[in-house]
């Protein structure tokens, strides 16, 4: 990967981009190349219009800073799902805003 093309990835992703992944060969694909194997994928097969009639668009929320205090092992819990525990625990407070909202 040249230092051009590691100026776009964040600096605690080079270690990953400069992996085992084949840029040269990535970089070769048409889009035909990319379709073709999209439409070859058995775990991810394509979708029709029927399977989006009852799809929303939304645009993410407004994001705001709080302190809040949680208790140690629900954090550590979240924490031990992986990268993106605070997208998630905010996700679970979303839902259950929702079913509040909906039950009155």
């Amino acid at each position: 990967m040249n230092a051009k093309a590691k100026r776009g990835i964040a600096k605690n992703d080079r270690r990953t981009a400069e992996g085992r992944t084949d840029w040269a060969r990535i970089d070769a694909l048409t889009d035909e190349d990319i379709e073709r194997m999209a439409a070859e994928d058995a775990e991810n097969p394509a979708t029709s219009a029927a399977d989006w009639v009852h799809a929303v668009v939304t645009g993410t929320p407004e994001k705001t800073v709080v302190n809040a205090k949680f208790d140690r092992d629900v954090v550590d819990w979240f924490k031990s799902q992986g990268r993106g525990y605070q997208a998630r625990m905010n996700a679970v407070l979303r839902t259950y805003m929702q079913a509040s909202r909906r039950s009155g």
